[in-house]
């Protein structure tokens, strides 16, 4: 069984030194959520994730969800940690408290994402879409329907989901064959069958709310005439009361790789009454809202599985005696950790894990303050940035988690090809998340063509970069830092005006730089992250100086060793597709 310890010391670090964001600083109800909070939040976050929680992740890989006369089970424990996890009121974490929140910042809310999916993400999953769902329900539903459903969800009683896939249709949601039928008392008839629906029922929470998109008949062709739909598994009565049963029913879950502890159900809708949210046939732009913060929350399990993988491999590498290091004088084994290559496997995580972490914390106060700002063009310029940002977080860390969690299962050897250690279900686990809420390729295409190609959101990030540069560059301690980031800048910049060129001559090019593109924004700005730490590490060093020494070391690791994959990506970019395109397949 692997171990886990919450990194708070890292957080608070984060949280003390790196909002300087002036934006974020002025939104006036986040101002009393002071140093002190935030240090209590995180240490009762620790004590769950790591006492009760983290135990449930090799519970539920060796005794998945059951599926038995249409009920689904969750494995043993699981309901039991469930209602100590909402008794302790951590649903309702960054929710409004008008409907019984908790009304903390995405900047907390993201570390405590982590700390759970570092722990267990099946057992995460259980409450992660009841957060997607009350967020799409909070922005686009009708009062009423706020006042009834979204207290029981910020309470954890009643869970969501979201409900897009079909058999016939994953990303092309156009082509969705689930419809709606509008009734004499205004609620519709939803029929249809979804699959790959995480959560989809289980027997922890006594209603779940299910956001499906269908379309109306008579409606628009393709995208255009989708729309969204709250379809209870249990009927709720005008008090707010659970009513009868829905027609909404498990027809099979998922044997899956891996996030065994969590159902993955095909769902039956038959006639089953539903509620229209937001307008008709504008059903996939309100379900964007939570499918865009589920894409960063994904992003967040790939760091909190590669937490958990780098904490286990670190502690083994300390341990695990294996032949002699170079700088060998008494002839005894070693540890393997002064091995040079184990070393390198290590500092790989640890410096790709940290950077993400930081540029994570950074991603929380964009959305916070375009969520929350007065000033509608400073949320607006926000918005654009997470926009940016979103697939990079998601495909990146996700990418870089699997990079991870495959390097952990290296240095452990042939134990950790065993189940004895859990770290090969660290990789099955997080296997999933370059996958599901949109592929990685979809995520980078997505990035490319609809957010750099005649776009100026990715030089407002480059503008922020460069003027961090500029107030630093004449530091002395910065100065190679500098002139490193600049020529890494200079490069993405190169790399946005090739992709200009190729998609006027040859959009096949494009395509096939686009993982290329969302590797080398991703690279950069774990670098523009690395550089922001050590502008702070170098400051304080004095009054800690084995913490700080630790920060710089690391980014130094980095800069020399990680970012320059980002020149190899934009290099093979270059080649153009016709190599690709070309090839043939005997």
């Amino acid at each position: 069984m692997t171990m886990y310890n919450a990194p708070v010391e890292d957080m608070m670090f984060l949280f003390e030194n790196l909002k300087d964001n002036k934006n974020y600083n002025e939104i006036e109800k986040f101002k009393e959520i002071n140093s002190d909070l935030v240090k209590d939040i995180l240490d009762q976050a620790a004590k769950i994730n790591q006492e009760i929680v983290h135990p449930l992740a090799k519970i539920g890989d060796e005794n998945p969800c059951v599926y038995e006369n249409g009920i689904v089970r969750s494995p043993p424990g699981y309901k039991e940690a469930y209602t100590r996890f909402i008794n302790d009121g951590w649903t309702s974490l960054s929710c409004d408290p008008k409907y019984g929140g908790q009304g903390m910042p995405k900047t907390v809310s993201t570390f405590f994402e982590e700390m759970l999916s570092s722990a267990s993400l099946s057992f995460k999953l259980y409450s992660e879409l009841s957060i997607g769902a009350y967020n799409c329900i909070l922005h686009h539903a009708d009062q009423k329907i706020k006042d009834i459903f979204l207290p029981k969800i910020v309470e954890g009683k009643w869970s969501g989901t979201m409900c897009l896939t079909e058999s016939q249709c994953g990303t092309d949601l156009g082509l969705i064959k689930t419809k709606a039928v509008k009734q004499n008392d205004g609620s519709y008839a939803v029929t249809g069958q979804k699959i790959f629906i995480t959560s989809g029922d289980h027997d922890l929470t006594e209603n779940i709310i299910h956001l499906v998109l269908a379309k109306i008949p008579g409606g628009p062709t393709g995208t255009k005439g989708i729309s969204l739909f709250l379809v209870p598994k249990f009927n709720v009565n005008e008090d707010g009361s659970i009513g009868t049963r829905n027609g909404v029913n498990t027809l099979s879950i998922e044997s899956k790789m891996g996030i065994k502890g969590s159902p993955t159900c095909v769902l039956n809708f038959d006639n089953a009454k539903g509620f229209l949210i937001g307008q008709e046939n504008k059903g996939l732009s309100s379900m964007f809202t939570m499918m865009n913060l589920e894409r960063i929350i994904v992003g967040i399990q790939g760091l909190g599985i590669a937490e958990t993988a780098y904490q286990n491999s670190l502690s083994y590498a300390q341990e695990r005696k294996q032949g002699k290091s170079n700088n060998n004088k008494d002839n005894k084994t070693d540890e393997i950790i002064k091995h040079a290559d184990i070393r390198r496997s290590l500092l790989n995580m640890k410096s790709i894990i940290q950077g993400q972490r930081s540029l994570a914390f950074w991603l929380s106060q964009q959305i916070d303050v375009s969520l929350n700002h007065t000033n509608e063009k400073i949320r607006k310029n926000a918005e654009d940035l997470v926009s940016l940002m979103t697939p990079v977080v998601k495909s990146f860390f996700t990418d870089m988690g699997t990079e991870i969690t495959n390097e952990a299962i290296q240095v452990f050897g042939g134990y950790g090809y065993t189940k004895d250690q859990g770290i090969e279900q660290l990789y099955r686990d997080n296997r999933i998340t370059p996958i599901y809420e949109g592929t990685n390729s979809v995520q980078a295409i997505d990035l490319v063509f609809r957010k750099v190609l005649n776009n100026k959101i990715l030089f407002n990030f480059i503008s922020i970069v460069k003027e961090e540069i500029k107030i630093n560059q004449e530091t002395s301690e910065l100065k190679e830092f500098s002139k490193i980031l600049s020529n890494n800048l200079k490069l993405l910049e190169d790399f946005s005006i090739l992709l200009e060129k190729m998609n006027k001559t040859n959009k096949d090019d494009v395509s096939a730089a686009c993982n290329d593109f969302l590797k080398v924004l991703g690279y950069i700005s774990l670098a523009f992250s690395w550089f922001k730490i050590s502008k702070i590490s170098f400051k304080k060093i004095n009054d800690n100086k084995s913490f700080y020494e630790e920060k710089i070391n690391t980014a130094k690791y980095f800069y020399d060793k990680i970012l320059p994959r980002a020149e190899m990506h934009y290099n093979s970019a270059k080649s153009g597709s016709n190599i690709i395109m070309n090839a043939k397949f005997n």
